[in-house]
């Protein structure tokens, strides 16, 4: 019998950051937020993960971006960080992390419907289907009774959706647009661009009032540093190795599966409610992006930037 070789190795703790790390950074950010002002939060962890992997891609022998790079990368960077991320952990303040993660998964299925509307391209019966299925599940996740009379959770809930949409908008717009060959260094240019708006959006909304990092706990540290050495560069680059080592099906997953990871943290660590609605909902949601998913799998092909969230979704 022969023994696990060091690429299996490394192919097997690639998915683990991906599913777990990425899975478990919706909690690590409400931790975070607890302690840090949201938007402030997520403007220095962008800010400062963005600085350093740019310094990394340099020393590495990549070229100074171009004046059009840095633009698109920080248009691209507010969308996708400013827009997407900003305003999911802020909505992390009014709704559950396992559920927020719910919403997110979304997003898959409003990317077929923006290739529809925008680039005139028909998505295949499966992917009908999933859309079918995934808005199911939304309406299920939605109508609980608990959503009904909350108008903060309907606040967080309309601040996903702002961001779902900024998300799938971004995923066209990223593909149409000149940026770094470098995936790292796109990335990094997207943290620089999103974390600065985020840093800006933060101090107009006075979160910096009343604030000191002084007043952060270690646990409040430890969750930022966690975002930004494990969300960030670990997580990242687990994917960037993934999508040159195995089929891209595999990588897909990613999108049913850290949701999953998600709900059992926040209600096994943060006491999160389960309840067997949201249990319903999350398995036709996740459905939904499993049916549009497998359309790639048997090679019908169609220019839809499955990926292009995933590289900077959680980083």
């Amino acid at each position: 019998m022969k023994g696990i070789t060091k690429d299996q190795l490394l192919l097997a703790g690639a998915f683990a950051a991906v599913y777990l790390v990425w899975g478990s950074t919706y909690l690590v950010n409400y931790i975070a937020i607890q302690e840090i002002p949201p938007f402030l939060m997520s403007g220095m962890r962008f800010s400062l993960a963005g600085g350093l992997l740019l310094g990394l891609t340099l020393l590495q022998g990549k070229p100074w971006p171009t004046p059009e790079q840095w633009k698109y990368g920080a248009i691209t960077g507010v969308m996708f960080l400013a827009v997407g991320t900003g305003l999911v952990v802020w909505a992390e303040q009014y709704i559950d992390t396992g559920l927020a993660a719910l919403f997110v998964a979304f997003e898959p299925l409003i990317i077929v419907l923006m290739v529809w509307m925008r680039r005139a391209q028909r998505p295949g019966w499966n992917s009908i289907l999933g859309v079918a299925v995934g808005v199911a599940g939304m309406l299920l996740l939605v109508g609980q009774p608990r959503f009904h009379n909350d108008p903060q959770t309907w606040m967080g809930i309309g601040a996903i959706l702002v961001a779902i949409l900024s998300w799938g908008f971004a995923s066209l717009y990223v593909t149409e647009v000149n940026l770094p060959a470098s995936r790292m260094q796109t990335a990094s240019l997207q943290m620089l661009g999103g974390g600065v708006v985020l840093l800006i959006v933060g101090f107009a909304a006075g979160e910096h009032r009343g604030f000191s990092l002084l007043q952060v706990s270690e646990k409040g540290w430890f969750a930022f540093a966690y975002l930004i050495v494990l969300g960030s560069w670990l997580a990242f680059s687990a994917f960037n190795y993934l999508l040159v080592k195995v089929a891209p099906e595999k990588v897909a997953t990613t999108n049913y599966v850290n949701p999953v990871v998600a709900l059992f943290l926040g209600w096994a660590l943060n006491g999160e409610e389960l309840t067997y609605q949201s249990i319903l909902a999350a398995i036709l949601l996740l459905g939904g992006v499993f049916f549009i998913n497998s359309r790639f799998v048997r090679g019908r092909t169609v220019k839809l930037p499955l990926f292009s969230r995933k590289k900077t979704d959680t980083i």
